[in-house]
């Protein structure tokens, strides 16, 4: 049985939804949702964290999400006792961790946006912390004025406070979009019919299943904490995001 619906991929602020467990695996000590607001991870996003509370008495803590086919699972700390199937629960996200995230996602969104207008480098990898970050690009030189400079240049679009408009578009209707994939390789599976795009209006658009914040403005400042090699045409940078 698949999830009926992941508010998080239309929704980014959802923090809680009611939800019935629909099935239980006692060897992942994990359970299934019929709906859910926790984001399973992928992309370099590490997956929520948060809570199960129960209709009738009764609280489970969700140490991670992760997908299984179309499935979410949701893994419950160990020494727990997993809910029974048919149990009411409500769905509750670790707000705080979760919209520094949102943040987090969103500022390397803005640094891919800089890079590729700026120098046409694709993006070679990336991971991601609450607030903190580093995204690997294809430079074959990079210097403390470079990076300087592109430090700038994304706090400008970050207080441009542009807007992050979320889409799901037919496949075909986003592979006709130039550019829409920003990384070395295409990480999409083959046979998806639908793509989730992220646009940063007047910056950035590309294929991208993580969660992000409504306006550029919401991240408050980044920092560039260092870079380094990473091989001959292979260069990371390192990010914090701070208030603004």
């Amino acid at each position: 049985m698949s999830v009926s619906e992941n508010i998080c991929y239309t929704d980014a602020y959802a923090r809680q939804t009611d939800a019935t467990v629909v099935e239980v695996d006692a060897d992942a000590n994990a359970v299934l949702l019929d709906r859910t607001v926790f984001y399973p991870g992928g992309g370099g996003q590490p997956a929520d964290t948060g809570l199960l509370i129960g209709d009738s008495g009764g609280s489970w803590r969700v140490t991670g999400a992760k997908k299984r086919g179309d499935d979410i699972w949701h893994t419950i700390e160990a020494g727990s006792e997993l809910p029974a199937v048919d149990t009411q629960v409500s769905a509750e996200l670790d707000w705080d961790r979760r919209h520094a995230l949102m943040r987090t996602h969103s500022a390397l969104h803005v640094l891919c946006g800089v890079v590729w207008r700026d120098h046409a480098a694709s993006v070679t990898g990336g991971n991601m912390e609450p607030l903190s970050g580093r995204m690997d690009f294809e430079f074959e030189t990079m210097s403390g004025e470079l990076v300087g400079e592109i430090e700038k240049r994304v706090n400008e679009e970050i207080y441009a406070d542009r807007e992050i408009r979320v889409a799901i578009l037919p496949r075909e209707d986003a592979f006709a979009i130039p550019d829409l994939i920003r990384t070395k390789i295409n990480l999409l599976p083959e046979g998806i019919s639908e793509v989730r795009t992220i646009e940063i209006v007047g910056l950035d658009l590309q294929a991208d299943g993580g969660t992000h914040v409504g306006h550029t403005g919401e991240i408050g400042r980044v920092k560039v904490t260092g870079y380094e090699s990473k091989g001959r045409i292979n260069k990371r940078i390192r990010i914090e995001v701070l208030d603004g």
